[in-house]
């Protein structure tokens, strides 16, 4: 309480990340929150109990479980004076379900056998010019683009739209939301956000504080932000790209370099890489956890299709990138803009620690590429059906996740498929609705 009163908090937020990644808060008053404290903070078990549409697929009971609040995530908020965000978590049964707290495990696990982990992780996402209202009135149907003649990498589109994208860079500065880069990207409305590197769950933090802050940012310019992996067909695939490394716990030096290889590629980071790449297709649905993401992962889109590795090709599912040392590190580039962030980076390190213990052995990098070609490597789950039904049979995920975890996930994400797979689009009327 004295770091609040010091920092002149007048109100807290406090929240839990559900499954989908979703910050899902409460607001109080820094004298009702020393009261929360004092009587014993807890927050409904619901959250790991419901899907993306907040309709519960669990059994009860539903209870207050106790929670434990993590003083280390403390950040300003950026749309109120005076107020903090402070994440916190299950500290009862529900635990085992947070992909925060697995990767927490995770990191820790890094950090005794002598790693410390640093990741940002960079976002594409396309502005409509759309409000809640608007979306709504047409049922979500041909939404109305914003810069609609924007093309990657614009100077232009950066120069017309200055003051909006620096006044986004001042909104995420606000809450403490490490920014490396920001600009325009492929398409309409598209934007790039590229974060600072920060420790595994502090980076985790970054990148949905980034999204939540980001939507309503927009929201409150009377403009929609958009995550998804796929919006349309007429739209560019968008990704979550995870930039990881390992240094030395103890010097601070990049364990991922190595001056002495010809390709500057340490024996750990080939074998962290290379448990990645054996493990990616048995737990994809880790990373790419709803149906939408796999419709990113198609010919035309520049997303990988395979389970591949190579240095600095941006058509593989690991981009190496070895030097300089300063720079060094993986870029795991299969994720998408929607993917959560935690549970994407718990399966990184996971896999990783995997490859280092077991001394794992790369295949060959891939060659070519591009959104046209098809990928090298071995090959990925077409739908989040198959993703699921792969990760299910992974007796090595339950090893390195926990298997009570496993078991639950796989559930949400066949519940996730076979909601949607009975919904049909105008799309596929037209298709179909007149043949004979």
């Amino acid at each position: 309480m004295s770091v609040l009163r010091e920092r002149g908090a007048e109100a807290v937020h406090v929240g839990i990340f559900d499954l989908e990644g979703v910050f899902r808060e409460r607001r109080f008053t820094l004298a009702r929150f020393e009261q929360f404290l004092r009587n014993g903070p807890t927050f409904v078990n619901v959250l790991h109990k419901w899907d993306a549409s907040e309709s519960v697929t669990r059994a009860g009971p539903y209870i207050g479980e106790p929670i434990a609040i993590d003083a280390a995530s403390l950040r300003p908020h950026p749309f109120e004076d005076n107020a903090v965000l402070l994440v916190a978590d299950y500290a009862g049964p529900s635990r085992p379900l947070s992909p925060r707290a697995i990767l927490e495990n995770l990191e820790e696990q890094a950090g005794a056998l002598g790693y410390g982990v640093k990741a940002a992780l960079e976002f594409e996402f396309i502005v409509l010019n759309e409000t809640a209202e608007t979306l709504r009135e047409k049922n979500f149907a041909n939404p109305d683009l914003f810069a609609p003649d924007n093309r990657c990498w614009s100077g232009l589109s950066a120069a017309v739209h200055g003051d909006l994208i620096a006044a986004l860079d001042e909104t995420l500065s606000a809450g403490a939301v490490p920014l490396y880069g920001l600009g325009m990207e492929l398409g309409p409305g598209c934007f790039e956000a590229t974060l600072g590197t920060a420790g595994g769950v502090a980076a985790a933090d970054d990148a949905a504080f980034f999204r939540l802050f980001t939507k309503a940012f927009f929201r409150r310019n009377d403009l929609t932000a958009s995550f998804m992996a796929q919006l349309g067909a007429d739209f560019p695939g968008l990704s979550g790209h995870v930039h990881l490394s390992l240094e030395d716990v103890n010097t601070g030096r990049n364990v991922f370099h190595d001056a002495g290889a010809d390709d500057g590629m340490s024996t750990v980071l080939r074998q962290f890489t290379a448990g990645i790449v054996h493990l990616t297709g048995d737990m994809l649905a880790l990373s790419a956890q709803s149906v939408n993401a796999y419709r990113r992962l198609t010919p035309g889109n520049w997303a990988p299709r395979s389970a591949s590795w190579a240095i600095q090709n941006y058509s593989a599912a690991v981009r190496v990138v070895p030097a300089p040392e300063s720079a060094c590190r993986l870029e795991y580039r299969l994720s998408a803009a929607d993917t959560n962030p935690h549970l994407t980076l718990a399966f990184l390190i996971a896999a990783g620690l995997w490859g280092i213990e077991t001394g794992a052995e790369l295949p060959p990098p891939m060659e070519g590429g591009g959104p046209d070609e098809a990928s090298e490597g071995d090959a990925l789950p077409h739908d989040l059906h198959e993703a699921a039904e792969r990760l299910d049979a992974s007796t090595l995920a339950r090893d390195l996740l926990g298997a009570e975890f496993i078991d639950y996930f796989v559930a949400t994400r066949r519940h996730e498929e076979q909601v949607l797979r009975k919904q049909v689009s105008a799309e596929e009327r037209g298709r179909y609705l007149e043949i004979p």
